[in-house]
Protein backbone atom coordinates (compact mmCIF):
# COMPACT_ATOMS: atom_id res chain seq x y z
CA UNK A 1 0.00 0.00 0.00
CA UNK A 2 1.74 3.19 -1.15
CA UNK A 3 2.08 6.13 1.22
CA UNK A 4 -0.20 9.01 0.39
CA UNK A 5 2.67 11.18 -0.89
CA UNK A 6 3.43 8.66 -3.66
CA UNK A 7 2.38 9.85 -7.15
CA UNK A 8 -1.37 9.75 -7.75
CA UNK A 9 -3.32 9.38 -10.98
CA UNK A 10 -6.46 10.98 -9.56
CA UNK A 11 -8.43 11.72 -6.40
CA UNK A 12 -11.99 10.55 -5.69
CA UNK A 13 -14.05 12.89 -3.47
CA UNK A 14 -17.60 12.48 -2.19
CA UNK A 15 -20.12 15.35 -2.52
CA UNK A 16 -22.62 15.74 0.37
CA UNK A 17 -26.21 15.11 -0.62
CA UNK A 18 -28.33 13.96 2.34
CA UNK A 19 -29.79 16.77 4.51
CA UNK A 20 -30.43 14.28 7.31
CA UNK A 21 -26.68 13.77 7.69
CA UNK A 22 -25.57 17.40 7.60
CA UNK A 23 -26.48 20.24 10.01
CA UNK A 24 -25.72 22.69 7.17
CA UNK A 25 -25.78 20.77 3.91
CA UNK A 26 -25.40 23.82 1.65
CA UNK A 27 -22.28 25.02 3.48
CA UNK A 28 -20.78 21.51 3.50
CA UNK A 29 -21.29 21.31 -0.26
CA UNK A 30 -19.52 24.65 -0.73
CA UNK A 31 -16.56 23.48 1.35
CA UNK A 32 -16.21 20.08 -0.34
CA UNK A 33 -16.45 21.85 -3.72
CA UNK A 34 -13.67 24.21 -2.63
CA UNK A 35 -11.53 21.21 -1.66
CA UNK A 36 -12.13 19.55 -5.04
CA UNK A 37 -11.39 22.79 -6.87
CA UNK A 38 -8.13 23.37 -4.97
CA UNK A 39 -6.87 19.96 -6.08
CA UNK A 40 -8.10 20.36 -9.67
CA UNK A 41 -6.54 23.81 -9.97
CA UNK A 42 -3.18 22.26 -9.06
CA UNK A 43 -3.39 20.17 -12.24
CA UNK A 44 -4.42 16.85 -10.67
CA UNK A 45 -7.43 14.93 -11.91
CA UNK A 46 -10.38 15.02 -9.52
CA UNK A 47 -13.40 12.74 -9.74
CA UNK A 48 -16.18 14.20 -7.61
CA UNK A 49 -18.95 11.71 -6.92
CA UNK A 50 -22.49 13.11 -6.99
CA UNK A 51 -25.61 11.22 -6.02
CA UNK A 52 -28.16 12.43 -8.59
CA UNK A 53 -28.95 15.02 -11.25
CA UNK A 54 -29.83 17.77 -8.77
CA UNK A 55 -26.57 17.32 -6.89
CA UNK A 56 -24.67 17.20 -10.16
CA UNK A 57 -26.07 20.61 -11.08
CA UNK A 58 -25.23 21.97 -7.64
CA UNK A 59 -21.67 20.61 -7.78
CA UNK A 60 -21.09 21.94 -11.28
CA UNK A 61 -22.12 25.43 -10.18
CA UNK A 62 -19.69 25.33 -7.24
CA UNK A 63 -16.57 23.69 -8.68
CA UNK A 64 -13.71 24.57 -11.00
CA UNK A 65 -14.35 23.45 -14.57
CA UNK A 66 -11.54 20.90 -14.39
CA UNK A 67 -13.35 18.89 -11.71
CA UNK A 68 -14.90 15.78 -13.27
CA UNK A 69 -18.34 14.81 -11.97
CA UNK A 70 -19.42 11.17 -11.72
CA UNK A 71 -22.98 10.23 -10.82
CA UNK A 72 -22.77 7.29 -8.40
CA UNK A 73 -25.05 5.43 -6.01
CA UNK A 74 -23.01 6.04 -2.87
CA UNK A 75 -24.17 6.64 0.69
CA UNK A 76 -22.15 9.06 2.79
CA UNK A 77 -19.16 10.99 1.49
CA UNK A 78 -16.47 9.24 3.54
CA UNK A 79 -14.66 7.52 0.68
CA UNK A 80 -11.52 7.08 2.79
CA UNK A 81 -13.50 4.33 4.51
CA UNK A 82 -15.86 3.06 1.81
CA UNK A 83 -13.66 3.51 -1.27
CA UNK A 84 -11.01 1.06 -2.47
CA UNK A 85 -7.52 0.90 -0.96
CA UNK A 86 -5.29 0.49 -4.00
CA UNK A 87 -2.13 -1.63 -3.78
CA UNK A 88 0.73 -1.58 -6.29
CA UNK A 89 3.62 -3.92 -7.05
CA UNK A 90 5.94 -1.53 -8.90
CA UNK A 91 5.58 -3.44 -12.15
CA UNK A 92 2.54 -1.54 -13.37
CA UNK A 93 -0.01 -3.74 -11.59
CA UNK A 94 -2.63 -2.42 -9.19
CA UNK A 95 -5.19 -4.17 -7.01
CA UNK A 96 -8.32 -2.79 -5.37
CA UNK A 97 -8.44 -4.05 -1.79
CA UNK A 98 -11.76 -3.96 0.02
CA UNK A 99 -12.88 -5.10 3.46
CA UNK A 100 -16.10 -5.62 5.30
CA UNK A 101 -17.88 -2.37 6.20
CA UNK A 102 -20.43 -2.21 9.01
CA UNK A 103 -21.13 1.50 9.33
CA UNK A 104 -18.34 2.31 11.79
CA UNK A 105 -19.34 -0.33 14.26
CA UNK A 106 -23.04 -0.37 13.44
CA UNK A 107 -23.63 3.36 14.01
CA UNK A 108 -24.22 4.69 10.49
CA UNK A 109 -24.95 2.68 7.36
CA UNK A 110 -26.38 4.22 4.21
CA UNK A 111 -27.38 2.59 0.94
CA UNK A 112 -24.36 2.29 -1.36
CA UNK A 113 -21.69 2.44 1.34
CA UNK A 114 -21.00 -1.29 1.16
CA UNK A 115 -20.74 -1.41 -2.62
CA UNK A 116 -19.15 1.87 -3.80
CA UNK A 117 -15.59 0.72 -3.12
CA UNK A 118 -15.77 -2.34 -5.36
CA UNK A 119 -17.69 -0.36 -7.99
CA UNK A 120 -15.03 2.36 -8.22
CA UNK A 121 -12.21 -0.17 -8.35
CA UNK A 122 -13.84 -2.30 -11.06
CA UNK A 123 -14.71 0.73 -13.18
CA UNK A 124 -11.05 1.78 -12.91
CA UNK A 125 -10.07 -1.59 -14.41
CA UNK A 126 -8.77 -3.08 -11.17
CA UNK A 127 -9.10 -6.59 -9.89
CA UNK A 128 -10.94 -6.41 -6.56
CA UNK A 129 -10.06 -8.50 -3.52
CA UNK A 130 -12.14 -8.41 -0.32
CA UNK A 131 -10.74 -9.24 3.09
CA UNK A 132 -12.88 -11.27 5.49
CA UNK A 133 -12.75 -8.69 8.30
CA UNK A 134 -13.91 -5.12 8.96
CA UNK A 135 -11.51 -2.24 8.28
CA UNK A 136 -11.86 1.41 7.27
CA UNK A 137 -9.14 3.29 5.43
CA UNK A 138 -9.17 6.16 7.92
CA UNK A 139 -8.16 3.74 10.69
CA UNK A 140 -4.66 3.23 9.24
CA UNK A 141 -1.78 5.23 7.78
CA UNK A 142 1.48 3.90 6.30
CA UNK A 143 4.91 5.44 5.81
CA UNK A 144 5.97 3.43 2.74
CA UNK A 145 8.54 1.31 4.57
CA UNK A 146 6.14 -1.34 5.84
CA UNK A 147 5.14 0.57 8.99
CA UNK A 148 1.46 1.27 9.69
CA UNK A 149 -0.04 3.32 12.52
CA UNK A 150 -3.48 2.77 14.01
CA UNK A 151 -5.34 3.14 17.31
CA UNK A 152 -6.34 0.52 19.83
CA UNK A 153 -9.65 2.28 20.30
CA UNK A 154 -10.68 1.53 16.71
CA UNK A 155 -9.01 -1.67 15.57
CA UNK A 156 -9.43 -3.49 18.89
CA UNK A 157 -13.01 -2.30 19.31
CA UNK A 158 -15.41 -5.26 19.69
CA UNK A 159 -17.88 -3.51 17.37
CA UNK A 160 -15.57 -4.27 14.41
CA UNK A 161 -13.87 -7.66 14.73
CA UNK A 162 -14.69 -9.26 18.08
CA UNK A 163 -13.35 -12.63 16.86
CA UNK A 164 -9.86 -11.28 16.15
CA UNK A 165 -7.08 -10.78 18.69
CA UNK A 166 -4.48 -8.02 18.51
CA UNK A 167 -1.95 -10.45 17.02
CA UNK A 168 -4.49 -11.68 14.47
CA UNK A 169 -5.29 -8.11 13.38
CA UNK A 170 -1.57 -7.45 12.91
CA UNK A 171 -1.35 -10.60 10.78
CA UNK A 172 -4.31 -9.43 8.67
CA UNK A 173 -2.73 -6.01 8.09
CA UNK A 174 0.40 -7.75 6.89
CA UNK A 175 -1.39 -10.28 4.69
CA UNK A 176 -3.92 -7.94 3.07
CA UNK A 177 -2.00 -4.64 2.80
CA UNK A 178 1.67 -5.65 2.90
CA UNK A 179 2.56 -3.97 6.19
CA UNK A 180 5.39 -5.47 8.24
CA UNK A 181 5.17 -3.49 11.50
CA UNK A 182 2.32 -1.92 13.46
CA UNK A 183 2.52 1.15 15.71
CA UNK A 184 -0.40 1.02 18.14
CA UNK A 185 -1.57 4.36 19.50
CA UNK A 186 -4.22 4.45 22.20
CA UNK A 187 -7.34 6.62 22.03
CA UNK A 188 -8.46 8.80 19.16
CA UNK A 189 -10.02 12.27 19.45
CA UNK A 190 -12.97 12.87 21.73
CA UNK A 191 -16.27 13.08 19.87
CA UNK A 192 -15.02 11.03 16.92
CA UNK A 193 -17.88 8.80 15.78
CA UNK A 194 -15.41 6.50 14.01
CA UNK A 195 -14.10 5.25 17.36
CA UNK A 196 -10.77 6.99 17.05
CA UNK A 197 -9.62 6.91 13.43
CA UNK A 198 -5.91 7.61 13.28
CA UNK A 199 -6.19 10.11 10.42
CA UNK A 200 -7.54 12.65 12.90
CA UNK A 201 -4.70 12.02 15.35
CA UNK A 202 -1.42 11.07 13.66
CA UNK A 203 -0.21 11.15 10.07
CA UNK A 204 3.01 10.02 8.47
CA UNK A 205 4.68 12.81 6.54
CA UNK A 206 7.71 10.80 5.41
CA UNK A 207 9.46 7.50 6.17
CA UNK A 208 9.85 7.30 9.93
CA UNK A 209 8.38 10.81 10.40
CA UNK A 210 4.98 11.27 12.02
CA UNK A 211 2.98 14.42 12.77
CA UNK A 212 0.91 14.57 15.96
CA UNK A 213 -1.11 17.51 17.34
CA UNK A 214 0.10 19.53 20.28
CA UNK A 215 -2.41 21.11 22.65
CA UNK A 216 -2.28 24.89 22.36
CA UNK A 217 -4.71 25.85 25.12
CA UNK A 218 -5.46 24.70 28.65
CA UNK A 219 -8.99 23.64 27.69
CA UNK A 220 -7.95 21.41 24.78
CA UNK A 221 -10.05 18.26 25.35
CA UNK A 222 -7.45 15.99 23.74
CA UNK A 223 -4.33 17.09 25.61
CA UNK A 224 -3.78 13.71 27.33
CA UNK A 225 -4.49 11.83 24.09
CA UNK A 226 -1.88 13.85 22.19
CA UNK A 227 0.70 13.32 24.94
CA UNK A 228 0.15 9.57 24.97
CA UNK A 229 0.36 9.32 21.17
CA UNK A 230 3.63 11.28 21.12
CA UNK A 231 5.12 9.08 23.82
CA UNK A 232 4.25 5.88 21.97
CA UNK A 233 5.60 7.17 18.65
CA UNK A 234 8.87 8.29 20.21
CA UNK A 235 9.22 4.94 21.98
CA UNK A 236 8.92 3.31 18.56
CA UNK A 237 11.90 5.34 17.34
CA UNK A 238 9.97 7.75 15.12
CA UNK A 239 10.69 11.42 14.55
CA UNK A 240 7.64 13.23 15.92
CA UNK A 241 6.66 16.60 14.45
CA UNK A 242 4.18 18.83 16.29
CA UNK A 243 1.15 20.45 14.64
CA UNK A 244 -1.00 22.86 16.65
CA UNK A 245 -4.43 21.70 17.67
CA UNK A 246 -7.35 24.03 16.84
CA UNK A 247 -8.38 23.69 20.49
CA UNK A 248 -11.86 23.28 21.90
CA UNK A 249 -14.67 23.19 19.35
CA UNK A 250 -18.18 22.04 20.04
CA UNK A 251 -21.43 22.92 21.75
CA UNK A 252 -22.13 22.62 25.46
CA UNK A 253 -19.91 19.89 26.84
CA UNK A 254 -19.81 17.93 23.57
CA UNK A 255 -16.42 18.23 21.85
CA UNK A 256 -16.19 18.05 18.07
CA UNK A 257 -13.21 16.11 16.61
CA UNK A 258 -11.72 19.17 14.91
CA UNK A 259 -8.21 18.41 13.68
CA UNK A 260 -5.74 19.82 11.19
CA UNK A 261 -4.42 16.27 10.81
CA UNK A 262 -7.24 15.44 8.39
CA UNK A 263 -5.28 17.03 5.55
CA UNK A 264 -5.25 15.48 2.06
CA UNK A 265 -1.84 14.94 0.44
CA UNK A 266 -2.05 15.36 -3.34
CA UNK A 267 0.58 15.50 -6.08
CA UNK A 268 1.53 19.17 -5.76
CA UNK A 269 -0.70 20.46 -2.94
CA UNK A 270 -1.65 19.53 0.60
CA UNK A 271 -5.18 20.67 1.45
CA UNK A 272 -5.52 21.47 5.15
CA UNK A 273 -8.93 21.85 6.84
CA UNK A 274 -9.31 25.09 8.81
CA UNK A 275 -12.03 25.99 11.27
CA UNK A 276 -11.88 29.71 12.02
CA UNK A 277 -9.44 29.11 14.89
CA UNK A 278 -6.70 31.66 15.65
CA UNK A 279 -4.27 28.80 14.99
CA UNK A 280 -5.41 28.12 11.40
CA UNK A 281 -2.59 30.01 9.66
CA UNK A 282 0.08 28.50 11.91
CA UNK A 283 -1.23 25.00 11.27
CA UNK A 284 -1.22 25.45 7.48
CA UNK A 285 2.32 26.82 7.57
CA UNK A 286 3.52 24.03 9.87
CA UNK A 287 2.09 21.30 7.68
CA UNK A 288 3.36 23.04 4.57
CA UNK A 289 6.91 22.97 5.94
CA UNK A 290 6.64 19.17 6.17
CA UNK A 291 5.98 19.00 2.41
CA UNK A 292 8.46 21.46 0.82
CA UNK A 293 7.68 20.08 -2.65
CA UNK A 294 3.97 20.91 -2.30
CA UNK A 295 1.91 24.02 -1.65
CA UNK A 296 -0.17 23.95 1.53
CA UNK A 297 -3.67 25.34 1.07
CA UNK A 298 -6.08 26.00 3.93
CA UNK A 299 -9.76 25.45 3.08
CA UNK A 300 -12.64 26.06 5.52
CA UNK A 301 -14.07 22.80 6.86
CA UNK A 302 -16.28 23.66 9.83
CA UNK A 303 -19.47 22.62 8.00
CA UNK A 304 -17.81 19.39 6.82
CA UNK A 305 -16.83 18.72 10.43
CA UNK A 306 -20.52 19.02 11.30
CA UNK A 307 -21.09 15.87 9.25
CA UNK A 308 -18.46 13.94 11.16
CA UNK A 309 -15.17 14.30 9.29
CA UNK A 310 -13.04 16.41 7.00
CA UNK A 311 -11.17 16.40 3.69
CA UNK A 312 -9.01 13.31 4.16
CA UNK A 313 -12.08 11.35 5.28
CA UNK A 314 -14.04 12.46 2.20
CA UNK A 315 -11.39 11.44 -0.34
CA UNK A 316 -9.45 8.45 -1.64
CA UNK A 317 -6.49 8.54 -4.01
CA UNK A 318 -5.67 6.35 -6.98
CA UNK A 319 -1.90 5.79 -6.70
CA UNK A 320 0.12 5.68 -9.89
CA UNK A 321 1.01 2.15 -10.95
CA UNK A 322 4.79 2.43 -10.79
CA UNK A 323 5.34 2.92 -7.07
CA UNK A 324 7.04 0.03 -5.25
CA UNK A 325 7.61 -0.60 -1.56
CA UNK A 326 11.37 -0.72 -2.12
CA UNK A 327 11.33 3.05 -2.71
CA UNK A 328 11.81 4.16 0.86
CA UNK A 329 13.31 7.61 0.42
Amino acid sequence: MPPEWAPQDWLWIGFPHDPAEWPDLAAAQVQIAAFASAVAESGQEVRLLVRDAANEMRARALTHGAVQLERRGFGDVWLRDTGPLVLTDGAGNRLGQRFGFNGWGGKFLMEGDQTIGAELAKDAGLTVRTGDWVLEGGAIDGDGTGLVVTTEQCLLNPNRNPHLSRDQIEAQLKADLGFARVLWLGEGLLGDHTDGHVDNLARFVGPGRIAIPQASAADDPNRAIFTDAKSRAEAAGLEVLAVPSPGWMGEGDQAEPASYMNFAICNTVVVVPVYGSPLDAEAVATIGAMFPDRAAVGVPADAVLGGGGSFHCASQQMPAAGWAAARRT
